[in-house]
């Protein structure tokens, strides 16, 4: 049975996971959310105003009101940045899996940042939701995604051919998941 509790704060070594507030609106700007290459990786729109990102945190703020929402700005710890953002959506209730989706802005990528928020939240998901199983997946050609779900141990599923139509061409889609049983038995 899962055990739903919201988007609640979590930190690590390294950074703050927690609610986004309408104060985060410049650095999601000028670092992930109007740059067209980070938003492709993951099929989400550009937003290039003010306006656009405040309509965005007003339908994230209020879904923070239901118990199976999960989206939290990654705050670096030493500057107090907002630098990208971390979810889970496809929330199954039935099943008990989930997928999770990550976004950090390109200043910030190489620095292990993704694969620290994403061990952790994996922890949230397993060890307090009680979630069966996480999937993620990442585009073809999106190498700094794979090497994250690589290094959190996920296991290849399958790949939805031609899944994507980008720029003119057909991108695959790669699917991974974890069971709670390999979390607990691989702990990080």
């Amino acid at each position: 049975m899962l055990k739903h509790s919201g988007t609640q704060a979590i930190n690590t070594e390294r950074l703050i996971l927690r609610q986004f507030q309408y104060t985060d609106d410049n650095n999601m700007l000028s670092f992930w959310i109007s740059d067209p290459e980070i938003q492709s990786l993951y099929s989400e729109p550009i937003y290039t105003t003010k306006e656009e990102v405040k309509e965005l945190l007003d339908k994230y703020i209020d879904s923070y009101q239901r118990t199976d929402y999960y989206r939290w700005a990654i705050v670096e710890k030493e500057s107090g940045i907002c630098i990208g953002q971390i979810a889970i959506f496809l929330v199954d209730n039935k099943n008990h899996f989930c997928e999770i989706e990550y976004a950090l802005g390109s200043k910030f990528h190489r620095k292990g940042y993704a694969t620290e928020a994403v061990k952790c939240v994996l922890d949230f998901c397993f060890n307090k939701v009680n979630f069966h199983k996480i999937q993620v997946c990442h585009k073809e050609g999106n190498a700094a995604s794979q090497g994250v779900i690589r290094k959190c141990n996920f296991t290849y599923e399958g790949t939805l051919r031609d899944f994507f139509y980008m720029d003119e061409k057909y991108i695959d889609r790669l699917y991974y998941s974890m069971l709670k049983e390999e979390y607990i038995k691989n702990e990080f």
